[in-house]
């Protein structure tokens, strides 16, 4: 039976990339979603993947979810926690609700989707945990706090986590992407795109989803068995810690 891997956020964007990734390397995928309907049912028809409706920011629902994906499929041995939102806001103007979302979806949701398969993966003595977190959370970004803070907070946990997990055949990994060819990103006005964000990217264009969904493909494999506790950054040579 093939491995079942379970992607959050996995409809859009690199999400979608890492399912469709997946899929072509032979697991059982699973692809969460938290609310566009439309969006995940023409993924759903595109792909022959399953999806799945639920909040990340809800742990009951992650257990409800979890529950029923490996009733379906099995258990769960490659989770990767792709599911994010962005608040945008200048400190001084960011309300609690902006702060709450964010950290709610970005940060406690990946403790609520980890901890449900987490003991699972101990019995078998096998795991993937993969999280997206992304260059802002290593550098920080004005008008971010919100995210940066959530995502350098995936970055802690992780590194924590892999250190649980070591002995028991558990690997705990991030990717921390730059700035992606996605459907936000590309919405970016042109000339601020091109004047004050592919300068600052050393090879000079964007990245695509499915350079994300390779990488997240290798950590997944067996071969990737050594890794763990890593952060790969994919910006293009923007950052580099």
């Amino acid at each position: 039976m093939p491995r079942v891997a379970l992607v959050t956020g996995g409809t859009r964007g690199i999400g979608a990339a890492i399912s469709k990734a997946l899929k072509a390397a032979g697991y059982a995928v699973a692809a969460n979603y938290a609310g566009n309907d439309e969006a995940a049912n023409a993924f759903k028809a595109e792909t022959g993947i399953p999806v799945f409706k639920w909040s990340v920011a809800d742990y009951d629902a992650c257990v409800a979810g979890i529950r029923q994906v490996e009733a379906e499929l099995g258990p769960v041995d490659i989770l990767v926690n792709n599911a994010g939102i962005t608040r945008d806001a200048m400190f001084h103007r960011m309300t609690p609700a902006q702060w709450r979302e964010v950290i709610d979806t970005n940060l406690n949701g990946v403790f609520n989707m980890t901890h449900p398969v987490w003991n699972g993966m101990r019995e078998r003595k096998f795991g993937r945990i993969i999280q997206i977190s992304s260059i802002n959370g290593q550098k920080g970004q004005a008008g971010q706090a919100n995210y940066s803070a959530a995502k350098a907070g995936d970055i802690g946990f992780t590194k924590a986590l892999a250190q649980e997990g070591a002995r028991l055949g558990i690997t705990v990994n991030v990717i921390a992407p730059g700035y992606i060819a996605t459907e936000m990103v590309k919405a970016i006005d042109e000339k601020v795109l091109n004047e004050r964000i592919l300068p600052l990217i050393p090879v000079g264009r964007l990245g695509l989803p499915e350079e994300i969904a390779r990488a997240v493909v290798f950590l997944a494999s067996e071969e990737a068995a050594f890794i763990t506790g890593a952060t790969l950054a994919i910006n293009g040579g923007q950052y580099m810690a």
